[in-house]
């Protein structure tokens, strides 16, 4: 991978993310691989957010915006992105210290695949010590359709254009509803790349607004494949086969180029 392709953008949105926006930022810059440009997008908020990311100087770029969403927060960052591969970190998550290191070589070693996607592990409060919390892991590794979980090239949003910035919830799966709609190649893996953090302010806490919400994005799925088969919906493209999704592609013991 030429120099002019190993930089990657790492985008974060953040909405009065006072509580966790260091330690996200932080896991971003433990990674071993260091051509990294961080751009944190604030969609607007009215806390010590900004405050937080000035604290790490020139290694991150703040811009703000008014409130408008996740979606949109997102697509500023992609706009200003200037990296060949793009990376996502909500402000209250965290990658694991292995994340890059266990997905970028499959980038590197495959120039056909697109979007490669690992496991989250979900942590939650477990106590406070001296007044802060401590978050521990909860129950097995999961996998979500989640940007924080993937690893994806630039051509895959020239494909798949940027997030519905109407959706108010539900944009990341309706990408990668998208995305499979159109064939773009994936690769899935077992290695834990993401911590989610569960915490009072999740907005999937919402359950009832979250089915509701999934349901509507599953639906513009069906409309488009319905509009493109004239009437008859084709099924989607298999999410999980051999070349998807190996049981033995482990990446963890690999080391990317510097």
């Amino acid at each position: 991978m030429s120099s002019s392709q190993s930089l990657i953008s790492v985008i974060i949105p953040v909405y009065n993310g006072e509580a966790f926006l260091n330690e996200a930022i932080t896991s971003v810059l433990g990674q071993q691989w260091r051509s990294l440009e961080i751009i944190v997008v604030d969609d607007g908020s009215t806390d010590a957010t900004p405050d937080i990311a000035a604290g790490f100087g020139s290694m991150v770029r703040y811009v703000r915006q008014s409130n408008a969403g996740p979606g949109s927060a997102r697509n500023r960052g992609l706009a200003l992105a200037s990296g060949n591969i793009i990376a996502f970190v909500d402000a209250d998550d965290m990658w694991t210290e292995t994340k890059l290191q266990s997905q970028l070589p499959y980038l590197v070693d495959n120039p056909q695949t697109e979007i490669v996607l690992g496991y989250s592990q979900r942590i939650a409060c477990s106590r406070l010590e001296q007044g802060r919390p401590v978050y521990e892991r909860v129950g097995p590794s999961v996998f979500y359709l989640s940007l924080g979980s993937a690893l994806i090239r630039r051509s895959a949003f020239e494909k798949v254009g940027f997030f519905d910035e109407t959706l108010v919830m539900g944009e990341e799966v309706d990408w990668y509803l998208r995305a499979n709609e159109l064939g773009v190649p994936m690769v899935f893996h077992q290695d834990v790349i993401q911590l989610y953090r569960r915490h009072q302010h999740n907005m999937t806490r919402q359950r009832d607004l979250t089915d509701r919400l999934l349901v509507s994005v599953f639906k513009k799925s069906l409309d488009r494949r319905r509009h493109g088969g004239k009437g008859l919906a084709p099924a989607l493209p298999k999410w999980f086969d051999e070349a998807t999704f190996p049981g033995a592609f482990r990446t963890s013991d690999r080391e990317p180029g510097k």
